[in-house]
């Protein structure tokens, strides 16, 4: 499996020919399938697809990990350049996904939910798990025992007519089963990384985890970059992460700068850094 990072914050010094931003788009090649898991803030992700040698028209299916625009906001794009791929994601009854800080900053950060009006015949909207592709599957059961990130008490949702925190039920993970392992992709994590991977774990308890994608979410206020919760149960988590003896970790977007360097310091050669344009063999 090669996966490639289209768009992330961060770019890269080898790669100074295409272009970063706030958010996540990923490409798997998987056993002669192509798949696309989010499609960044804007159409930079196809732009930097065209320039990484990618075809995203030739993409067969994609998945949007939740309702965020910084991984749904290329949605359009991608309905342009790709004119048959299906787009999967949770069924959510929200529109009015809400960032809130200081007591007086408030922004919409939710996708264009009038595209999937429009364009009803490409989006697959579920509410359980479902193997979209041989060997690959989106897990929706995301709760467990470890506790959210600190920094979902930014996010709310306009829930019959009253702001309520984000309960993220719009949330989902794919998991892509080899004959070695599992590979998990989360987004943002905003369900927590621990309790993510072991939603794969427990549906596929005989499997080892090959690989982990993708954003924890550990940025406390994206516009400070601080880290939300302290440097003691940043590291906590890294060390849960290492019991399950995960083969190799890639992150970056949201997970926040502060927070990779606590990680680092405990998962060392574990997790790696992942940025616009880098890509993967696992």
């Amino acid at each position: 499996m090669k996966v490639s990072v289209l768009v992330e914050n961060s770019g890269s010094k080898d790669r100074k020919d295409l272009s970063p931003e706030f958010g996540l788009s990923l490409h798997i090649e998987n056993d002669g399938h192509s798949i696309l898991f989010d499609t960044g803030t804007s159409g930079v992700f196809a732009d930097n697809a065209e320039k990484m040698g990618i075809d995203i028209s030739a993409v067969d299916v994609a998945v949007l990990s939740h309702h965020h625009f910084d991984h749904g906001g290329g949605l359009e794009r991608f309905l342009e350049v790709n004119d048959h791929a299906k787009v999967y994601l949770r069924a959510c009854p929200d529109r009015d996904h809400t960032f809130k800080a200081f007591g007086f900053l408030k922004r919409f950060i939710g996708i264009d939910v009038d595209l999937l009006e429009r364009h009803t015949d490409r989006f697959v909207l579920i509410e359980e798990p479902l193997e979209i592709n041989p060997g690959v599957f989106l897990l929706t059961d995301l709760s467990g025992r470890h506790p959210r990130p600190k920094g979902n008490d930014h996010l709310w949702v306009n829930r019959d007519n009253r702001l309520i925190h984000d309960p993220f039920d719009h949330e989902l993970e794919m998991v892509i089963r080899g004959k070695d392992g599992m590979t998990v992709f989360t987004g943002c994590s905003h369900s927590g990384i621990l309790n993510m991977v072991d939603a794969a774990i427990a549906r596929f308890p005989e499997e080892p985890v090959k690989a982990v994608f993708g954003g924890f979410h550990l940025i406390g206020n994206p516009l400070l970059k601080s880290m939300a919760g302290t440097r003691s149960e940043v590291e906590e988590i890294g060390r849960e992460m290492l019991d399950r003896n995960i083969t190799t970790v890639f992150s970056g977007h949201c997970t926040g700068e502060k927070a990779f360097a606590v990680l680092k310091g405990v998962m060392g050669e574990t997790l790696q850094a992942i940025s616009t344009g880098s890509t993967a063999e696992v």
